[in-house]
């Protein structure tokens, strides 16, 4: 019954939500542009028009998480709804234009987005108190194998107030007593092994308790499995990377055409940046290094040089520890922030070494490293590596190289273009967000940002 209710008010909230953004639409359309178009609608075309825009706004506000009210900050999802409303809004003048036949003012459209980023900050705003004030944090209970911070994690990020940490308990004290959920809303699970997690799964299951789990390897393996039948048995067959050919060809008519649009969009900053490095101190503009791909091919990755022509003169590899690393020159630094030391990896898309979403392309010396004592890791290689995908959008660029895993799993385990896609927008989000470029944790770092960045390793 609970349940039933947060999913009604959610769903009010977030129809009032698109409403918000909506009415500024409908004002721009009949006001500006309705009666500007080469034949002009009747009522009808004009609901068609409003409704395609709600579509739009709705699917693009999916893809950014604009609809999360209760686990998303306020302003986490005021950007989030603000990303949608601004594509939504740029197709709009695409067919805005298709329907004038001719450029119209972008004006009154900025400024619909102006009220619209406005209405989403007020409404988030309501939405979040409502809500909250509405729900009180389920009280949950953390289970896990070895400690693994996610009490930390679950206060870092902001989401005490939707869960309540009652307790966080290993896994062989909760298998003792199971009675200890009882009264318990939420359970976390954390590196805990099938076998137990099994037995803990189906008593929340058979009690009406929401378990949220943190996969392991072969859980995500495991996903992406077919379901078929064989002696009168169900069965799972699982096995290694193999897309669809319809989804190889697609997929790779997508990186040329993609990729070379943006190369000539983009020239301008290409010749920006380069020019950029090379007044800063006369070093080269572009370098290569080793990097793997598909099947650990290696190839040589080209990048604009955002560290100084010495950064690795005893020819160690180490990563980069972000804004702390005294290698990148003033202009490297601007480069990362906006991403732009990326673009010349368009070139490796177009030459089919690389694809646009894939598992990042690591080094062979620090992969040898990682697989060490991560020798799964390598699972990554079943595809291309890409310029963007799950865990360049989802994680950080010091996220664990365990969880870095688990997400491109989660990515190679159910290959479509409709995910490559969702991708694709969801890149453009973390454009802006400085969390997605920090650098790797180093030994003097403190003993709590160990824990909660990639604590969730154990029991694999």
């Amino acid at each position: 019954m609970r349940d039933n209710r947060k999913n009604l008010v959610l769903s009010l909230a977030n129809t009032i939500n698109v409403v918000l953004v909506t009415i500024p639409f409908i004002y721009c359309w009949y006001g500006f542009y309705a009666s500007h178009i080469v034949k002009p609608y009747y009522r009808r075309g004009n609901w068609a028009v409003i409704l395609v825009f709600i579509v739009l706004y709705i699917l693009f506000a999916r893809v950014y998480d604009g609809f999360s009210i209760s686990t998303n900050r306020i302003s986490e999802s005021v950007y989030s709804q603000g990303l949608a409303a601004l594509f939504a809004d740029a197709v709009m003048y695409i067919v805005i234009f298709l329907l004038a036949q001719r450029a119209p003012n972008p004006l009154p459209l900025l400024g619909a987005l102006l009220m619209q980023l406005v209405l989403t900050g007020l409404g988030t705003v309501l939405s979040h108190k409502w809500y909250f004030a509405t729900f009180r944090p389920n009280k949950t209970v953390i289970v896990c194998d070895t400690p693994s911070g996610m009490e930390k994690t679950i206060d870092k990020y902001g989401m005490q107030k939707e869960f309540r940490v009652c307790r966080t308990v290993g896994i062989d004290e909760c298998l003792e007593d199971l009675s200890m959920l009882d009264g318990i809303e939420t359970v976390f699970v954390s590196g805990v092994h099938s076998h137990e997690r099994n037995i803990l799964l189906k008593y929340c299951v058979e009690h009406g308790i929401e378990m949220y789990v943190i996969p392991q390897v072969g859980d995500l393996v495991m996903s992406g499995a077919k379901r078929m039948h064989m002696f009168h048995l169900p069965i799972l067959k699982a096995g290694r990377y193999d897309p669809s050919l319809y989804y190889v060809l697609l997929k790779r008519v997508m990186d040329i055409v993609l990729s070379f649009v943006a190369v000539v969009i983009t020239s301008p900053l290409f010749l920006l940046s380069a020019i950029a490095i090379k007044a800063y101190d006369g070093g080269p503009v572009f370098y290569k290094q080793r990097r793997l791909t598909k099947n650990g091919k290696v190839f040589s990755i080209v990048k604009f040089r955002s560290m100084r022509v010495d950064a690795e003169s005893d020819g160690v590899a180490r990563l980069s520890t972000g804004d702390r690393d005294e290698r990148i020159t003033p202009v490297g630094r601007v480069l990362r922030k906006v991403r732009l030391d990326e673009l010349p990896q368009l070139f490796c898309i177009l030459a089919g070494d690389m694809s646009i979403c894939g598992p990042r392309p690591e080094r062979p010396e620090i992969a040898a490293q990682i697989e060490k004592t991560l020798p799964e890791f390598r699972l990554r290689l079943q595809t291309k590596a890409g310029l963007t995908g799950y865990a360049q959008v989802y994680g950080k660029y010091n996220t664990s190289p365990y969880d870095k895993l688990l997400m491109d799993l989660m990515y190679i385990a159910n290959p479509s273009f409709l995910e490559d896609m969702r991708i694709i927008f969801a890149t453009v989000k973390i454009l802006f967000q400085p969390e997605s470029t920090e650098g790797v944790i180093l030994e003097e770092d403190t003993e709590e940002e160990r824990e909660t960045v990639g604590a969730h390793g154990a029991g694999r």
